[in-house]
């Protein structure tokens, strides 16, 4: 029977030899340790903790950087980008994102006959993927597709918020290249506060008279996958129109059922 499991096994192993990628072993090796790291790396750092030579892994580097999975961050160490993260909201996770979350704001646009969107980071900037207008008819809203800036916006800062020190660093780095004179010397301290509140609520530096609610979409680890934001828009020929505090509250509710919907987390199972 031993010997039958060991010719068995034997036979797997030759198998995979066949069909091995070395080169794809490599490339993926680098990847997933860049992911890991904290701190970007040099070639040299990343061939020792590989157990390869930096030879074997300059040009697996220098093909990751022209597809731009990997940047350099100075003469001598590499870092992840976002492009992952991106490519990982184009599908199937965005087409769900979108599936859970369209019935949501339907009937939350309804309730505050407000418009609702909902963005997610793209490389310095925000897409909006999905809108719903105000049923009247009558208020602001935002195009499907539309490129919206980050650093000044509720939904953008939201979206730096809630991720991991090192790529909320990236990303604000990328949206400052992007637009440098919306660069903010205050943004950290602005971004711990969302935190703590666990959204953004601020009038509009862009539009006036337009006061932002935005609330993060959030998975397992409390990482904001997506915004989902109300421009709340006042009408002075409605007394009944909800308040402002009325609207965070419901927004928060939506943003919470998205968030569990998709599989991630409520806000109130997190600590920020």
């Amino acid at each position: 029977m031993g010997d039958k499991l060991t010719a068995a096994d034997s036979v797997a192993d030759a198998e995979r030899r066949i069909y091995a990628a070395p080169a794809l072993e490599k490339g993926l090796d680098i990847l997933e340790m860049l992911c890991r790291s904290d701190t970007p790396l040099s070639q040299k750092e990343i061939a020792k903790q590989l157990g390869r030579s930096v030879s074997e892994i300059y040009r697996m580097v220098s093909c990751l950087l022209e597809r731009n999975y990997v940047s350099q961050v100075d003469e001598n160490t590499y870092t992840i980008t976002t492009k992952l993260y991106e490519l990982s909201h184009v599908n199937p996770p965005t087409q769900r994102l979108l599936f859970e979350a369209m019935p949501v704001m339907q009937r939350l646009a309804k309730e505050l006959d407000q418009s609702c969107h909902l963005t997610v980071y793209s490389q310095g900037k925000q897409l909006v993927l999905a809108k719903v207008d105000a049923p009247s008819g009558m208020g602001f809203s935002v195009r499907t597709g539309s490129e919206l800036d980050v650093l000044i916006s509720a939904s953008g800062r939201v979206l730096l918020a809630f991720q991991n020190s090192e790529t909320t660093k990236l990303w604000i780095e990328e949206s400052i290249q992007r637009r440098p004179d919306q660069s903010n010397p205050q943004i950290e301290i602005i971004l711990g506060t969302i935190r703590k509140i666990g959204y953004e609520s601020v009038p509009s530096v862009q539009v006036r008279g337009l006061y932002a609610v935005s609330f993060p979409i959030l998975d397992t680890q409390g990482r904001a996958l997506a915004a989902i934001t109300v421009p709340y828009a006042e009408r002075i020929d409605q007394n009944q129109r909800k308040s402002i505090p009325e609207v965070t509250s419901l927004l928060g509710t939506a943003a919470n059922t998205i968030s569990i919907k998709v599989g991630g987390a409520a806000r109130s199972a997190l600590s920020v």
